[in-house]
């Protein structure tokens, strides 16, 4: 019978049930049946596959922790082979294979105590060593000449204070670890001091002699006060590694840890994590929240590569001091978020006209990076769409990468969220707030920027804007269609050319972005000036083939790229698919198939599934002519694939791209579904003008308007014949 090394409880062992995930164990057994399920183990990192990391438990057992398990992405977990981590071992099978879950704790300091798993037993570390070497009782240990390792003057401090070697066990293990140096320390851990203390003596009485004055006076003599820290900036703290430094600032971030508490502190120049630890799973400094202004003390470590701040103390400034530190950050933010200097890629009226809107957005983006805010990039499942999203992401992530020394940053700080449609609505909005404030509450995340990027600009988005309003989250929308003049109000930025009364036939939502991309970092301007290009099936500025051509991109080229994002937007519509985005758009050395390869492979596979699919609905198309207007209808429901790729609305568009050619009087292509229309024609229409007609005369077809003036007709399916000859009569009085 012993006692619990935490708590002090009497047990069979080392440790009582309830605390055995309070510890860390170190399995020198031989067999994977003798690890037990629930404990946490230090391991070392094996090997990576596809489907997570194997880890060694010990020198005979290797375990898998899946990348489901994991707290981030596989793609950015910094371990490298050999490296030590810790895990919990959640089961072990019949066939001997181990499961692996992910640790929060990933220092020894952070477990409130240490094992050793023998595979029969667990002993104190202490206990296994003296087990393997000769009893301090017996005699001391001498070396080859006959010396003794303690001299004669030793023995007497090493026994001064009997009473104090009763330490209880429970008492002596939790001061070791939650006192003790980390890992990276040179110095020896508590529980080495312990196995290396004499049988006579204990770790407070050594402490006690060694730290003894040498006479009353020096007892007497007040400490000397160690001289202030002098104030580092974050971003010189790179090459300060093993150094105490202060630092002052604003928490943006705090998350509380089965170990430590996370704060993430922000001050001019960056971002870095500061690891404070009362106990394991208790929140350090509970009266510090996000926002506080702070003085933090603390040394300066790698944790897995990433710089952390081990604090030592923490103080909230108020009054002048803070008010001081505060303006700091202001200002630094003001000089640095808006952009120097103003220049935009090329000579485009429409986009001239939004001049003073671009550089808004462009320095609320940058100022969120500052302000270590995540920013959130919702955009149209086209290639429009992801192009617009892929030239703020280019821009931003640099930045991030720049302000904040976690390596993993640009995974926690930005996100792309590709839209189904044109429309911001409140199930979009829900969803957008339900991960922000599940991110604020878990991990002290301060709530994003969310920007609308090929969509969001109608009236019909104003519900989750509104939504987000209430939480105080920042919005931008960007966008080339004719926007509502609702959105004005309901969004904190709209960069959207008709709301200045500007023609926006030659525009589109990426020329739009890239331009605001390129103000929001210039470094990346180079990588962005084909994007434009990129983004029209047709009628290109010149201006942007020129800069797409002085870029190293022909008309294949761009062609190419514009095809295979088209299609890639289509498979998995719902994740941003960052990495082949990348390679598809943009020449990054090494990691992008050599000469396009990979946009002329994946464009191909493009053409070959849309010419099938325009072939079918050609066959199938019926023309009427309407007060000298030629329509051509397609039933969408009867004669598309619904499931497969191309979408509707882009069969449709190039469905009309081909069958209006020959046709010097308007020409209209109408789609009608079971319960939805589209349109398109070579004259402008107004969507919304033809809703409300249609539902003039088929009232009972609960008819409505989705995307504004450029969006599309739903109705109810049983009125889909009303709703059909509706829209005729419609398009007949609209374009003649």
């Amino acid at each position: 019978m012993g006692n619990c090394i935490i708590c002090g409880t009497p047990v069979d062992g080392e440790i009582c049930k309830s605390h055995e995930e309070d510890a860390v164990f170190e399995f020198r057994g031989s067999s994977a049946s003798a690890l037990s399920p629930g404990r946490y183990y230090r391991g070392t990192v094996d090997g990576y596959a596809d489907f997570g990391v194997f880890v060694d438990i010990g020198d005979h057992v290797t375990g898998l922790l899946h990348r489901s398990e994991l707290d981030q992405r596989l793609e950015s977990l910094d371990w490298e082979p050999g490296d030590d981590v810790y895990v919990q071992v959640l089961s072990v099978r019949d066939n001997g294979n181990v499961d692996l879950g992910w640790s929060i704790r990933q220092r020894e300091r952070e477990f409130r105590g240490k094992l050793i798993d023998t595979g029969d037993d667990e002993v104190l570390p202490e206990d296994l060593e003296d087990d393997g070497s000769e009893s301090a009782d017996d005699h001391q240990s001498t070396d080859d000449g006959g010396s003794t390792a303690a001299s004669d003057e030793d023995a007497p401090a090493a026994s001064e204070s009997p009473d104090e070697a009763d330490v209880e066990a429970g008492d002596l293990q939790t001061a070791v670890d939650d006192s003790g140096p980390s890992d990276d320390s040179g110095a020896p851990n508590a529980t080495e001091a312990v196995a290396a203390g004499s049988a006579s003596g204990s770790v407070a009485t050594e402490s006690a002699a060694a730290s003894a004055p040498a006479t009353d006076d020096a007892a007497d003599a007040e400490p000397e006060a160690e001289p202030a820290l002098n104030r580092t900036t974050i971003d010189a703290i790179d090459d300060q590694v093993g150094t105490v430094v202060r630092l002052e600032g604003e928490i943006t971030g705090v998350r509380q840890t089965s170990g430590p508490t996370v704060f993430e502190l922000r001050d001019e120049t960056a971002t870095v994590e500061c690891a404070a630890f009362e106990e394991a799973g208790v929140r350090a400094y509970p009266d510090v929240e996000i926002d506080d202004v702070v003085a933090l003390e603390g040394e300066v470590e790698r944790h897995h590569g990433d710089l952390q701040v081990e604090t030592e103390t923490l103080e909230i400034l108020d009054g002048e001091d803070g008010e001081t530190i505060r303006e700091r950050l202001e200002n630094a933010i003001e000089s640095e978020a808006r952009p120097a200097d103003v220049s935009l890629l090329a000579d485009h009226d429409a986009v001239s006209a939004v001049e003073d809107d671009l550089v808004d957005a462009a320095t609320a983006i940058r100022r969120a990076v500052m302000e270590a805010r995540p920013i959130v990039v919702r955009h149209g499942a086209t290639a429009d769409g992801y192009v617009a999203g892929a030239a703020i992401e280019r821009a931003v992530l640099p930045l991030i990468r720049e302000k904040h020394t976690r390596e993993d940053a640009e995974y926690h700080y930005f996100e792309r969220r590709p839209l189904d449609g044109r429309v911001y609505d409140m199930d979009a909005a829900t969803n957008d707030v339900t991960s922000m404030l599940e991110a604020r509450d878990r991990h002290g995340e301060q709530l994003p920027l969310v920007l609308l990027v090929d969509a969001g600009s109608t009236e019909e988005s104003v519900d989750g804007y509104d939504l987000l309003s209430l939480y105080d989250a920042e919005t931008i929308v960007i966008d080339d269609s004719r926007a509502d003049d609702e959105i004005t109000d309901a969004v904190s930025i709209a960069v959207a050319p008709s709301l200045a009364g500007v023609d926006v036939a030659d525009l589109t939502s990426t020329a739009l972005a890239a331009n605001v991309a390129a103000h929001v970092n210039d470094d990346v301007r180079d990588d962005l000036v084909h994007l434009p290009a990129v983004s029209y099936w047709e009628n290109a500025p010149e201006a942007y083939v020129d800069l797409a051509s002085e870029a190293g991109y022909d008309e294949t080229g761009i062609s190419e790229r514009r095809e295979a994002v088209a299609l890639e937007a289509y498979y998995q519509s719902y994740k941003d698919k960052r990495e082949l985005v990348i390679d598809l758009l943009f020449a990054d050395g090494d990691s992008t198939p050599r000469d396009g390869d990979l946009a002329a492979h994946v464009s191909e596979q493009f053409r070959a599934k849309l010419e099938t699919e325009l072939e079918t609905a050609r066959e199938n198309l019926s023309t009427e002519t309407v007060d000298g207007i030629t329509v051509a209808v397609l039933d969408t429901d009867a004669f598309t694939h619904r499931y497969n790729f191309p979408t509707t609305t882009l069969l449709l568009d190039a469905l009309h791209r081909r069958q209006r050619e020959g046709h010097d009087e308007p020409f209209v292509t109408l789609g009608v579904g079971d319960d939805e229309l589209h349109v398109r024609a070579t004259e402008s229409l107004n969507v919304r003008d033809l809703g409300n007609a249609i539902a003039d005369a088929a009232p009972n077809a609960g008819v409505s308007v989705v995307g504004g003036q450029d969006g599309h007709v739903e109705f109810l399916p049983g009125e889909r014949d009303a709703v059909r000859d509706a829209a005729l009569e419609a398009l007949g009085e609209s374009l003649a």
